[in-house]
């Protein structure tokens, strides 16, 4: 992990232990769709890997991390990380087709 990664990670996990989340209605239609939780999502925010990070995407700063949900299941969140709150942008189950493992994206 490099340090901006590391750094990233860490404002990510910051912002989850003091609350200052934010779900879009996006995240919360997948959380919905997925059987998955804002306990879940936050779980998988404090205790997962940064796996992607995207500090010149488009629409603003975001990273992907890996996690498991509080049942262990897989569980990706993507989330922006360029604002005075962390937005959670979308969340899902990593799978088949688009991924071989929680880690591993399908080329």
């Amino acid at each position: 992990m490099t340090d901006d990664s590391a750094r990233v990670l860490r404002r990510i996990r910051f912002l989850v232990r003091k609350e200052r989340v934010l779900f879009t209605q996006h995240a919360n239609k997948e959380m919905y769709e997925d059987d998955f939780s804002s306990e879940d999502v936050l779980q998988a925010l404090l205790g997962g890997e940064l796996i992607e990070n995207y500090p010149d995407h488009k629409r603003g700063p975001c990273s992907l991390i890996n996690g498991l949900a509080v049942d262990s299941r897989p569980l990706h969140v993507v989330c922006g990380t360029g604002y005075p709150e962390l937005v959670i942008i979308t969340v899902y189950e990593p799978k088949p087709p688009k991924w071989i493992s929680p880690i591993e994206r399908r080329r």
